[in-house]
């Protein structure tokens, strides 16, 4: 066993637990001092509980002794993206505009579920503003930063998440995805996130940014994902997108491997132009497939740049988003999101249903690409963490988030199951991030293939937080 619990992973720690080699008290703590530890360097976590954490971890303890666990995550300690409710402590979204003084008395689903599950809830991780960009910075808490490099941003939304993730504190982690917010600070942090397919996670409230928007985990290892997974997507009827429940355990079947898989890469898309050194990163990743038996045919799947659909559909969410407020309550918001809100209400209602008509033309593309080819690998982002505190790493060329960040919006319109998994480190040291992407609702392929690639090409952690010279 490592000596410190915080280096653990859930699966792992449900065994140590079982055994009796480990109390949820004591993998809590370390969690605890590991935040207490590196958070001031990478500012992580928008709120942290001590107090309830750790009673949560007495009484999961009581339970392990008595030999009745309550759930699949009984004491793993676990973080909440800030986008997502939580009972008993706010959820301000990242934003000045929200009332931090008023009951808080709703879990959303996913903290439902683990809760009830057993869960160690330690705090709130980090989110821009209602998640509006794919960097996490904000006025309410400051810059969140890379633990690879701390000058460097860890991508958002869930840039919180997955820098807790990277340096240990916590085992699981909910983060959410509108247009990449799981996958690209999963590529920027070097650790896994996935995806869901649309549905099989619920969700509620729904997201003001409509259906591009899914709920999913960030962890260290595969394997914790997929057990994350089956908690997650336990049925909640409040919300009616959901997918019906069908009992899986995504554990099963994990290990299988990928022999016999027909899999496409497409390093560009067709339509993205991506730095040198990412590029050999992912195209030896996707070499390791043919190592694993896979047959991999170089070819992207023929679709063109989808911005222009992915754009109204942003830019009205965050109109939709924004008219729930006041004039007053707005102008405390960031400028970058009153802008794309601005654009969003100018949108007409034909141009928008134009967008809706071709997201609806993507998805069948990608249906029919997927009739031939069992899962698709690209890289998750064109070019590796740039600067903490600005939205693009150059305004002339990239005006908005999304420019940068061109191989993941397209799977949020299509809804189709996405993971990002690191797949090695450049010269200067910072993760590239593989993308694998299955056939809608195959969310099960995908994590086996991310297994495949983690056991064939174990990934590194930062051991710290560090500031390249």
């Amino acid at each position: 066993m490592k000596s410190d619990p915080a280096d653990l992973g859930a699966l792992q720690l449900r065994q140590l637990y079982r055994t009796g080699q480990l109390s949820p008290v004591e993998a809590a703590r370390a969690a605890l001092a590991r935040i207490a530890r590196f958070d001031p360097a990478v500012n992580a976590f928008c709120l942290v509980d001590e107090e309830r954490a750790l009673a949560a971890a007495r009484a999961s303890e009581a339970r392990w002794h008595r030999g009745a666990p309550c759930g699949l995550v009984d004491g793993v300690p676990t973080t909440i993206k800030d986008l997502v409710l939580t009972r008993a402590w706010p959820t301000l979204r990242g934003s000045l505009a929200i009332d931090r003084d008023q009951s808080w008395e709703e879990d959303a689903p996913a903290t439902a579920r683990l809760r009830a599950q057993g869960a160690v809830l330690i705090g709130k991780t980090t989110t821009p503003e209602f998640g509006w960009k794919a960097v996490t910075d904000g006025a309410l808490t400051g810059i969140t930063r890379n633990p690879w490099d701390t000058a460097r941003t860890p991508g958002g939304s869930s840039g919180g998440a997955a820098v807790a993730a990277a340096l240990g504190m916590g085992a699981l982690h909910v983060g959410s995805d509108g247009g990449g917010s799981i996958r690209i600070p999963a590529g920027f942090t070097g650790i896994f996130g996935l995806k869901p397919s649309f549905g099989r996670v619920p969700a509620y409230p729904a997201s003001p940014f409509g259906t591009v928007s899914h709920v999913g985990p960030m962890t260290r290892m595969v394997g914790d994902a997929a057990l994350m997974l089956n908690v997650l997507a336990l049925p909640d009827s409040r919300d009616w997108l959901a997918l019906p429940y069908d009992g899986r355990d995504y554990r099963v079947g994990l290990d299988d491997g990928v022999r016999g898989l027909r899999i496409a890469f497409s390093l560009t898309l067709g339509f993205v132009e991506v730095e040198p050194e990412v590029a050999d990163l992912v195209a030896r990743a996707a070499g390791a497939f043919v190592e694993l038996g896979a047959v991999v045919e170089e070819v992207d799947p023929g679709i063109a740049d989808p911005l222009e659909i992915f754009r109204p559909h942003w830019y009205v969410g965050a109109a939709n988003l924004l008219r729930g407020f006041s004039a007053e309550q707005r102008a405390r918001m960031e400028a970058g999101l009153q802008e794309i809100a601005a654009e969003g209400a100018k949108i007409p209602l034909l141009d928008y249903l134009d967008a809706v008509r071709r997201r609806t033309e993507l998805g069948v593309a990608m249906r029919r690409f997927h009739e031939t080819h069992d899962l698709l690998l690209t890289p998750t982002l064109p070019l590796v963490a740039f600067a903490a505190g600005i939205e693009c790493p150059d305004p002339a060329r990239q005006p908005r988030w999304f420019n940068w960040a061109p191989f993941s919006n397209p799977f949020n319109l299509t809804q189709q199951p996405a993971a990002s998994v690191p797949c090695g480190l450049t010269a200067a040291g910072l993760p590239v991030g593989l993308q694998i992407v299955g056939r809608m609702h195959e969310d099960a392929l995908v994590l086996r293939a991310a297994r495949a690639f983690e056991t064939a090409r174990p990934w590194p952690l930062p051991e710290a937080p560090r500031t390249a010279a």
